[in-house]
């Protein structure tokens, strides 16, 4: 993972580093900002490979963007780019699309080498993550993007429930090798050509990134309840908007069943209790974990570790 801010920079010379370095050799855009704030701007990003794509998280000062045709020209990438905001907000604009803006958490697409402008809403500037995936890994053979112009993701919908859950896998996994990453890059970038419609949801390819999603999220949806002892496929195949059928042919595809995979990370968080928290008792442990009683939670425990709680607890204490 590569990380720089302008902090390495004299402050003079801060803006127009970011400028001409990063802004046009990183990004392919051209920045502009008063000469009279250039002093104060502040800008830092991390960028982190994965695999061809490239993962970055931006925060800066506010400031004027247009990635205009000479940019296109100069720096083309075509690249798949989906946007999180992560602070404040984003104003999008320019002659091939209609004007948008974007809060904190939402979500965008477009295709890089078409011209776009933003700007901050609000003084906090610019805080956002894009991840570009370079169209020779993602669109199936005789699709284009060349339309693709920057579109808001719409909220609560079942398809941005799924691009976020994806995508927090993929920042939750910052030490992840480029191949285990792989294929949640490739369903992210499906499920948004899904959302913008250039995929069709019945295709081979875009159902398997349906089914990556809803395996993302159901295991999400899991350890959100995971203390719960009313936790079961009725309840998580519900919030997914799916049948309970589906639900366990999503984990059986994955070597570990719907119950298999609740019993590990409940065990997995009994283990974290019982290192993090001695003043808690075993029991208390147990039912946090949302074992339906203390000899379940014995007997489960014992299989998994080949010894009890109490002797896990004494060894790494």
């Amino acid at each position: 993972m590569h990380t720089w801010s302008t902090d390495q920079v004299d402050p003079r010379d801060r803006f127009d580093y970011w400028r001409e370095v990063r802004a046009k050799g990183l990004f392919g855009v051209t920045a502009e900002l008063e000469p009279d704030r250039r002093q104060d701007f502040f800008g830092e990003f991390t960028l982190r490979q994965l695999g061809d794509a490239g993962l970055v998280e931006l925060r800066a000062s506010p400031y004027r963007v247009e990635r205009r045709t000479g940019d296109i020209a100069d720096a083309a990438s075509n690249s798949l780019c989906i946007y999180q905001q992560l602070g404040g907000g984003g104003w999008f604009g320019g002659a091939l699309l209609d004007e948008f803006a974007v809060r904190d958490g939402m979500f965008a697409t477009s295709y890089s080498d078409l011209p776009y402008r933003t700007v901050p809403l609000h003084d906090d500037g610019f805080q956002l993550r894009i991840i570009k995936i370079p169209v020779a890994n993602v669109v199936p053979p005789g699709a284009e993007l060349g339309e693709l112009v920057p579109k808001p993701v719409q909220d609560e919908t079942a398809l941005r429930m799924l691009l976020e859950s994806c995508f927090r896998d993929l920042i939750e996994g910052k030490d992840a090798a480029a191949a285990d990453t792989a294929p949640i890059v490739q369903a992210l970038a499906h499920i948004a050509l899904i959302e913008r419609g250039h995929m069709r949801p019945k295709s081979r390819l875009a159902q398997q990134a349906l089914r990556s999603g809803h395996l993302s999220l159901a295991r999400r949806l899991i350890r959100r309840h995971l203390s719960s002892a009313a936790l079961t496929p009725t309840l998580i195949a519900g919030l997914l908007g799916i049948s309970v059928r589906h639900l366990h042919i999503l984990f059986e595809e994955t070597g570990n069943s719907f119950s298999e995979t609740v019993t590990m990370l409940r065990l997995a968080q009994s283990r974290h209790l019982l290192r993090e928290q001695p003043r808690q008792t075993i029991a208390e442990v147990a039912y946090a974990c949302g074992f339906e009683s203390l000899a379940t939670f014995y007997r489960l425990f014992n299989a998994s570790e080949s010894m009890t709680p109490g002797d896990y607890r004494a060894r790494r204490a």
